[in-house]
């Protein structure tokens, strides 16, 4: 009786998927040579941005196919934090791409607009009373949900915008501290999803702690998701998210391509 039921479930989001009542929202910005990867202190090793080397293009190297050679970082593009990606998660079980479960990949999205906030303080810091006001008219966060943080930078088209780097380093909205605590602790999410180059705010490498959500959701076996687009597309609540890395063995993520199933 429960294999039927759930054979009807799926022949119905069939069904929903082809008469177009279920919008596929793409939230993957276009990988190529010319995405931002994050820029880090020289004392540090960099990330390489994506080099794409032709391995033939119909012709006398492979005469009816064309493919290419990738070389990237795992962190490049629209990607995936995994828990291993940082230190206070490299001792949890099942804390990499090959090893998470995935149905971890799957939730339902909560998506908070704090575009105005954006506009007037581009260093706009998510709180937990922020959370709990968003709350009050959507309904508690579920167990288990990807939270989007809606902030308009998407819009931002050049690699000068989106980094806004100056001379005391970048400028990008993000978590408090105790908000990352609040989403990871208190209602248990999947992880968190920024339309900016990382999950932590452009300032947070002077923060106390250093990068205090990475800190916080990887600790806690949480996920994270980078450069979304088109957030503007989905609503509060009622859109599935499903973010599934590359099985890299031992990754700490990889790029990924996120699709959205939101209500038409």
């Amino acid at each position: 009786m429960a294999d039927r039921q759930s054979s009807g479930i799926l022949a119905q989001l069939v069904e929903e998927l082809n008469s177009k009542r279920i919008h596929v929202v793409d939230l993957t910005t276009t990988l190529s040579p010319s995405t931002p990867v994050i820029d880090l202190p020289p004392i540090f090793a960099p990330s390489p941005g994506l080099t794409l080397t032709e391995i033939s293009r119909y012709d006398s190297r492979g005469p009816a196919w064309y493919w290419n050679v990738l070389t990237l970082g795992e962190h490049t593009g629209t990607h995936f934090d995994a828990p291993i990606h940082w230190i206070t998660g490299r001792d949890l079980p099942e804390n990499a791409t090959d090893t998470i479960a995935p149905r971890k990949f799957i939730g339902p999205a909560c998506v908070i607009d704090v575009t105005a906030d954006v506009q007037a303080n581009q260093d706009f810091l998510l709180t937990p009373e922020r959370v709990q006001s968003w709350e009050a008219t959507h309904g508690r966060i579920p167990a288990g949900a990807w939270v989007l943080l809606r902030t308009g930078w998407s819009a931002r088209t050049t690699r000068e915008e989106f980094l806004n780097a100056r001379d005391d380093g970048p400028h990008s909205p993000g978590f408090s501290k105790a908000c990352s605590e609040f989403l990871a602790h208190e209602r248990d999410v999947l992880g968190v999803g920024v339309e900016t180059i990382g999950t932590d705010a452009g300032q947070a490498g002077t923060f106390n702690p250093p990068f205090p959500n990475h800190g916080t959701m990887h600790g806690a076996g949480k996920f994270g998701i980078t450069s979304l687009i088109n957030l503007d597309q989905l609503p509060p609540i009622g859109a599935v998210v499903i973010a599934a890395p590359l099985k890299i063995a031992d990754g700490s993520g990889s790029p990924l391509r996120v699709i959205a199933l939101a209500p038409a």
